[in-house]
Formats: structure tokens, C-alpha cells, sequence
């Protein structure tokens, strides 16, 4: 569902007349997913408290689009205007984590990872079709429209990303910023808040929290172990283990709420933990004694924190080799679904974490200061002086699993 009435707001004729703070810069996000659009919640929380800026967001009208996104702006309470009334506008910055139709918009542009690295773990894009070639993200079709760059500031997380994008795009190496990931500060920032997370979820002090970490596709875990979650809960023993799943926000979009629901309703009624598509992943996350995961990016987060990870699906074939998914492969257990679960899950309770090992740094080369470094190039772009106090990345929300 689009949103498809023009609005009378903040932008547009007469908006001067319809507004009670006057000269604002115009912001808009772009939320073409889910993914895209909590990702870039990040972002505006560091914008909050300034009475310069107006945000605005919109949902791309293009088949890469997924239905779940205007409903997620709805939810948040900002100000959605039809995407047909964006473009007839120019803004004074655009965010965006997905270049879907941002050739058409009309701002200063930057752009941001969805997920963990702008270096795709994948080898194929997933809208290649059967003729695709390998290729690392950050290509040039991406970043350009006939011969025009497309982002004013292209935020990577890693030094080697640069390198990758010298190689793709060299003219585009004067608008890349190095600027770390803002999802790994936040993670780390929200490590003391572990208890209280582990208490929202209702893991009793001498429990165990095994959470199933999926991304989307046929190659997931949850599309290739659909029974994962109810077997877990049949073989591990209630007094000493909870399961909670994870499940990506497009397989939410492509199946719908209610598919996902109704496959799920007999875990939930014997007690999965079932978190939300566009929030508490990240608390989850972090309240997790081991992660049943895959090649998706919060399986990647996991393994950085420490988190204790066996692979309950790996499509090898389709994974690029030297990416974030092959460095944690190349760590990680596999877990057998056939083998007796408690023995796995207790040795890898017994395995050495490796928070500080090459994942971790895979995924940043600028811990700790993303905040920083996201805010100053968004108020260069905006042309306003940045607020003098320094910005505080907020924990991870209280996750709260949905309730059948």
C-alpha cells in the first residue's frame, strides 16, 4: 500500500501559511524496506531536539519497494507524503540506506548500509536474475544515473571498502566518508543494558536464550529449517532454555504478518519468543547466550559481540569469498539438526568468544565514532553549524515480543 495523497504540510505552495516554524531544512527519508528505514532511525536520532530541521518521509513507488514500508512510517508517527509529491520537491538533505529510485529525487544525498558492510556478502545481486556476475556492491550502475553520481556523501563503514570503491567507482572516492557502522556503536553502547533486556524477555536467571538468527531467502535458515524453532522448543528443556527468532523484515513484507503469524502460532503458544520486524532485534541480540544463524547481517553482529554462534545454514555457493558472511563461517560451528541439540549448544557455550577478533573489526575500522563522523556530514550537507553538545547513541530499545 502507497501513500498516495498529496499532503498539505511543511513543503509545497503556501507552506509558509500552514507551518508554525518557518525556515526549517527539509529533510526527507527514503524507506523503500523496513531494513532500509530502521537503519535510518540511527541517523535521525541525531537530529533530535533541533528546531532547524523538518523531517519528512516517503515510500519509492518501484517494484523494489515492499508493501510493509508505508505502514512502518505510519507507525512511526512522521510525516508521510506520496512519493510523486516528494520528487516535485527539493530538499536540503535526502537519507537514504538502498538506492532505489534515487536518481529521481532532487537534494543533497546521503546514503548509508542497510545492513553490516556496503560490501555485499552475497556473490549475486538478488535482482540479477540468472545472468548475473559476481560483483561486491558499490558499483558503479549503482551509484550513477547517466553519467551523474548520485550520492553527495556515500557512507562506507570500513577502510577496505574504500579500496573496493576505487576499484568500482574512482570518480566517486571524493564523496566517500569512512564513517563506521552506527548499528555495531549502538550494539556495543547497549552492552550493560544486558540483564534488563534478558528480563523484558522473561529469561529467568538460570536459563539459557537460544535466538535463530534469518535472513530472507530460500537459503536461510528459516527457509531451509522451517521446524528449526519447534524442534528447539521440543528437545531443549524448558527450565534451563527460551528460544527466540529473529526473523528479517523482508520475509515479513513477502509472506505478510499474518502468514508468519499463523506459521508460527504453535511455537508462540509453547513459547517463542517472537521479536518484531522493525525494532528489538538488536536488544535480542544482545540477551542471547547462542545464535542459531546464517549468512544474514545479524548473524554478523553477533559474532562481533561475542555471541556464541553455530550456522544453521550456509549457502556456500552463494556467499562471496573475503566477505563478513565468509569471515564468520570460517569461525563458526555448524549445527547439525539432526545431532542431539543440548550437546551442541552447550559446547558452544564452552567455545572462546571472539569479540575482539577479525569479525568486529570486519564490520568497523571507526568504533566508537560513527555518530560523530554521520552528524558532521549531515550538517555539512544541510549547511547548518552542528549543536555543540557531542552525540549520545541511545540503547538498544526493550524488545517486546509480539503476543498471539
Amino acid at each position: 500500500m502507497h501513500i498516495d495523497r498529496w499532503i498539505r504540510g511543511p513543503i509545497g505552495m503556501d507552506a509558509d501559511l500552514r507551518v508554525t516554524r518557518r525556515d526549517c531544512r527539509k529533510i526527507l527519508v527514503v524507506v523503500p524496506t523496513v531494513a532500509a528505514g530502521t537503519r535510518l532511525l540511527e541517523l535521525l536520532a541525531l537530529l533530535e531536539g533541533d528546531l532547524r530541521a523538518q523531517v519528512l518521509f516517503s515510500v519509492p513507488q518501484s517494484a523494489n519497494s515492499w508493501p510493509d514500508s508505508a505502514e512502518f512510517v505510519r507507525r512511526l508517527g512522521g510525516l508521510a507524503i506520496p512519493w510523486g509529491q516528494a520528487l516535485e520537491h527539493r530538499f536540503d538533505l535526502v537519507l537514504a540506506a538502498s538506492y532505489t529510485e534515487l536518481a529521481a529525487v532532487r537534494g543533497r544525498v546521503l546514503v548509508v548500509p542497510h545492513g553490516a558492510s556496503s560490501l555485499m556478502s552475497r556473490r549475486f545481486s538478488r535482482s540479477g536474475g540468472p545472468s548475473a556476475l559476481p560483483h561486491m556492491g558499490l558499483a558503479r550502475e549503482t551509484l550513477t544515473h547517466r553519467g551523474r553520481l548520485i550520492p553527495s556523501v556515500i557512507a562506507l563503514t570500513h577502510d577496505r571498502e574504500m579500496t573496493a570503491l576505487r576499484r568500482s567507482c574512482p570518480e566517486a572516492v571524493p564523496r566517500a566518508l569512512v564513517a563506521g557502522d552506527i548499528c555495531m556503536d549502538r550494539l556495543t553502547t547497549s552492552l550493560p543494558h544486558r540483564e534488563s533486556y534478558r528480563q523484558a524477555l522473561g529469561i529467568g536467571p538460570d536459563q539459557r536464550l537460544v535466538t535463530v538468527s534469518s535472513t530472507w531467502s530460500a537459503d536461510s535458515v528459516f527457509g531451509r529449517h522451517p521446524l528449526l524453532c519447534k524442534e528447539l522448543l521440543a528437545r531443549l528443556p524448558k527450565s534451563e532454555y527460551r528460544v527466540a527468532l529473529i526473523l528479517h523484515p523482508s520475509a515479513w513484507a513477502v509472506h505478510s504478518p499474518w502468514q508468519i503469524k499463523a506459521w508460527l502460532a504453535d511455537c508462540a503458544r509453547a513459547g517463542l519468543l517472537v521479536i518484531p520486524p522493525d525494532q528489538g532485534w538488536q536488544a535480542a541480540t544482545i540477551a542471547s547466550d547462542v545464535v542459531l544463524g546464517d549468512h544474514g547481517s545479524t548473524t554478523q553482529y553477533a559474532a562481533a559481540l561475542g555471541t556464541p554462534v553455530l550456522l544453521a545454514a550456509y549457502p556456500e555457493h552463494a556467499v562471496r569469498k573475503g566477505s563478513l558472511a565468509a569471515a564468520v563461517a570460517a569461525r563458526a560451528p555448524r549445527f547439525d539438526v539432526d545431532a542431539p541439540v543440548v550437546a551442541q549448544i552447550v559446547h558452544a557455550l564452552d567455545l572462546p568468544a571472539f569479540r575482539d577478533a577479525a569479525v568486529a573489526e570486519m564490520i568497523s575500522s571507526r568504533h566508537g565514532e560513527s555518530a560523530s563522523l554521520l552528524r558532521r556530514a549531515m550538517y555539512d550537507l544541510l549547511g547548518l553549524m552542528e549543536p555543540a553538545e557531542q552525540p549520545v547513541v541511545p540503547p538498544a530499545v526493550v524488545p517486546r515480543p509480539l503476543r498471539w
